[in-house]
């Protein structure tokens, strides 16, 4: 698949994640076979970028793949403004945030809510598109609840504006996460657009990611939550698109050394204080099948330093191997 002038080293792609896809995930996921990893949604408003956090997502050096970064707003200037900062920083892609479900996204008329807004969707667009040189992409849902599936549309738009990839979460913003994904919509927007489009929602292994490019006929699947803890599946559903076969799951010896390899990241990205934190709640993702009572999370969730947690994770697997 491309994106502009990109070609992608596979049709797998790591879904933004707020709080999740941080630089240090983002580049293990591609290390793991993800084609891209898009960026933590980055506020188009420039006020808050002082903040930590935003001075951290403004980053985009060292990154292992190609960098794609996500900005969300609702005013279409501070969304072109937003685009070119960061591609003046380094970005190779630009996404907008128009799916995430969010209230406190969406009560700035951000994220989903612009799907209730489709001229305001045309104006973003074309803002954006016309202020940068690189390839603009777009994230939806499939509208904002059942009686406004406007999904169609809103891929119309994008296509006519110069968007050049277009991913679609199979729900309206009113199921949040909560239910089944469907896909008849992203397959009715495939159909509908010649741009790339990219299945999105409830892919959470490699069957599952065959079965849903086959239905919908799009062109590469992209995960989110089914990449907490298994940044392994990229991995996994290359490996069962190239040869039909699915892929041994890691070695105990192989995900301690992920594991350790990511902890290891994030301390070195967010410091001691947030990496510890970050820290926690990734490898509490990690152990969800390895320690199903939660009795080493609730070890682990009480260390203070790197070296605790790591000197943790060795012990935890030395006896487990």
């Amino acid at each position: 698949m491309k994106i502009g002038s990109y070609s992608l080293a596979s049709n797998t792609m790591l879904a933004p994640m707020a709080g999740i896809t941080d630089q240090p995930f983002r580049q293990l996921c591609c290390q793991m076979g993800a084609g891209l990893a898009v960026s933590e949604m980055v506020s188009a408003n420039p006020k808050v970028w002082k903040t930590e956090k935003s001075k951290r997502r403004l980053i985009h050096g060292n990154e292992a793949g190609i960098c794609s970064v996500q900005i969300a707003g609702s005013d279409p200037q501070e969304l072109a403004f937003a685009a070119q900062v960061n591609v003046d920083n380094g970005a190779q892609i630009i996404d907008i945030n128009m799916g995430c479900p969010a209230k406190k996204v969406n009560k700035k008329l951000a994220g989903s809510a612009l799907l209730k807004e489709p001229i305001l969707v045309e104006q973003i667009i074309k803002a954006v598109v016309n202020e940068v040189a690189v390839p603009v992409t777009l994230k939806i849902r499939t509208g904002w609840c059942d009686n406004t599936r406007n999904g169609i549309e809103i891929a119309k738009i994008a296509e006519h504006n110069g968007i050049q990839s277009l991913a679609v979460h199979g729900r309206t913003r009113n199921d949040f996460y909560k239910g089944e994904a469907e896909y008849d919509t992203i397959k009715a927007i495939k159909k509908a657009v010649s741009i790339p489009v990219v299945a999105n929602g409830d892919i959470t292994s490699a069957i599952k990611a065959s079965q849903v490019l086959d239905y919908t006929g799009a062109d590469a699947i992209m995960i989110g939550r089914g990449a907490q803890g298994r940044p392994w599946i990229f991995r996994e559903i290359n490996h069962f698109f190239e040869t039909g076969q699915l892929l041994d799951p890691p070695s105990l010896e192989e995900i301690r050394s992920i594991m350790i390899e990511h902890v290891n990241g994030l301390h070195k990205f967010y410091g001691d204080f947030m990496g510890v934190r970050f820290a926690r709640k990734h490898v509490s993702w990690y152990m969800q099948t390895l320690d199903p009572e939660k009795q080493f999370r609730s070890i682990f969730n009480a260390l203070e330093s790197e070296q605790e947690q790591l000197e943790a994770l060795t012990r935890y697997f030395d006896n487990l191997i």
